[in-house]
């Protein structure tokens, strides 16, 4: 233990440190969460300026990467029909695969994760997104487009899970404003890949296979700043760098591991990631801890927060999938169809980083939840009354509706005390919700073949909307997991 003076002067930095951060807006850590934080020898008060700045890179480029395998595939899904020969409920079953692998995988991420460290599975799952995009459209039959979008889609499931893990243990004072910039550059990417993979497509001679293998070259990219990150040893904040976990404790309501107490919110950013073990390697510095005791099953918050995040990804997974194709059915070019889609995700860009923020002010989440489901029911109302007339309203008003997905990573950070129950959250909810996504989009498809045209396929997503917002306000109450566990 370092002598009185060394104390009191680190004492004094971090008070320094607190009113800076008050003044940029951020949020300042409670004494008590201070004090679950012993000052060991060799302990990391901060890494460098420069590691941070790369992980918020290597975040924003993964991002980037965790939709452009799904809408690009979209705009360009009547092609893949025709040069793959498939009828429309096969091209269901594709529409489907995404949140299937995202169910099956992501239930591995957190045990990848303890094995071998976030950042290293993070960036396997970006090189396994490029592989699976360069080989998918030259493999020439539907089975083997399916394997390599399953390959494809592991990487991006393990990485999903793994975003908010990131987050919170770089960025723990962070955690509303970080998540709101990975969630932005999703929104991003997801937005590009629907806007520009038609003229790209058309600019290489309307070659689709061209037009969606390009995107491996932004997941190739993805990789290099994770790469670095795994080879550096720099612990994170709050980690000894010698390796031993903190051996003293706070004694007023907080945990061994230094996290916030009952009255604390993970995505404000309170609390502490200090008194954890050094793992050696930023890669294994985002190892989750084990939460023995939690039986998250219990937890009705939980069962609500996979619900919501279900029905979220039902509607996201079919407007990525199908939206184009009513569009075009509806008489608007392709390119436009591509556009309007691009519309309906870049919406995500700005609201992506405004409702997490918002959304970590307000203890209850049930009124956003209510907002973004209105306008998910008059969107839908629109697309069947008029879908070309109104096409660039209903494009707006649905990429509002889809903003759930920013609220649900935020709730998920809120609705935990602890980095581990933040972990068990984050697999339960998205795992379990991407498993009741799967039959939305392959239903869509086959009401959409057997029907002849589109008024019970969005009937049915309006539908949809009205238990999400049930769902969403379930979850969004006040409370977190471990009082119900």
């Amino acid at each position: 233990m370092p002598d009185d003076e060394t104390q009191t002067q680190t004492q004094a930095q971090i008070q320094t440190l607190d009113r800076g951060a008050a003044s940029r807006g951020a949020t300042v850590r409670t004494p008590a969460a201070r004090s679950a934080a012993p000052l060991l020898p060799g302990a990391a008060e901060a890494p460098a300026p420069w590691l941070l700045r790369l992980i918020a890179v290597g975040l924003v480029l993964a991002a980037l990467n965790l939709r452009p395998a799904i809408t690009s595939l979209g705009a360009l899904l009547e092609e893949v029909r025709e040069g793959l020969h498939m009828s429309g409920s096969v091209a269901g079953v594709l529409t489907s695969v995404p949140p299937l692998c995202f169910a099956l995988f992501g239930v591995m991420a957190p045990r990848l994760a303890r094995r071998f460290g976030a950042g290293s599975v993070v960036c396997a799952g970006m090189a396994a997104i490029a592989v699976g995009l360069v080989i998918r459209p030259y493999i020439g039959s539907t089975a083997g487009f399916l394997a390599a979008s399953a390959l494809a889609l592991m990487g991006i499931a393990v990485s999903n899970i793994l975003m908010p893990v990131i987050v919170k243990r770089w960025f723990p004072d962070r955690v509303g404003t970080m998540t709101g910039l990975y969630s932005m550059a999703l929104a991003l990417g997801t937005a590009l890949a629907a806007a520009v993979t038609v003229p790209l497509t058309g600019a290489m001679g309307g070659n689709w296979q061209s037009g969606l293998a390009i995107w491996a070259g932004l997941a190739a990219l993805a990789v290099l700043p994770w790469i670095i990150l795994v080879r550096d040893r720099t612990p994170a904040p709050g980690q000894a760098a010698s390796g031993q976990s903190a051996s003293g404790r706070a004694s007023s309501g907080q945990s061994a591991s230094g996290q916030a107490g009952p009255g604390q919110s993970a995505a404000t950013g309170k609390g502490t990631d200090s008194g954890r073990t050094a793992s050696g390697t930023v890669a294994a510095a985002a190892r989750p801890a084990d939460a023995p005791g939690l039986r998250i099953t219990r937890s009705r918050t939980a069962w609500g927060l996979a619900c919501f995040f279900g029905l979220q990804a039902t509607a996201a997974y079919i407007t990525m999938g199908w939206m184009p194709q009513i569009f075009r059915d509806a008489g608007v070019p392709a390119g436009t169809a591509g556009v309007l889609l691009a519309v309906t995700m870049a919406m995500g860009v700005p609201l992506a980083f405004v409702i997490p923020r918002v959304a970590g002010r307000l203890k209850q989440q049930g009124p956003i939840v209510v907002v973004l489901g209105l306008c998910g029911l008059i969107g839908y109302g629109g697309l069947f009354l008029a879908p070309a007339a109104g096409a660039w309203a209903w494009a707006l008003l649905l990429g509002i509706a889809n903003c759930a997905f920013p609220l649900a990573l935020t709730m998920i950070g809120m609705r935990s005390r602890t980095g581990a129950g933040v972990v068990r959250l984050s697999a339960f909810a998205q795992s379990t919700g991407y498993l009741l996504s799967i039959p939305g989009p392959l239903l869509v498809g086959v009401l959409y073949q057997h029907s002849g045209g589109w008024g019970l396929p969005i009937a049915l997503m309006a539908g949809l909307m009205i238990p999400q917002m049930v769902a969403g306000v379930l979850a969004g109450r006040d409370r977190t997991i471990e009082d119900e566990c």
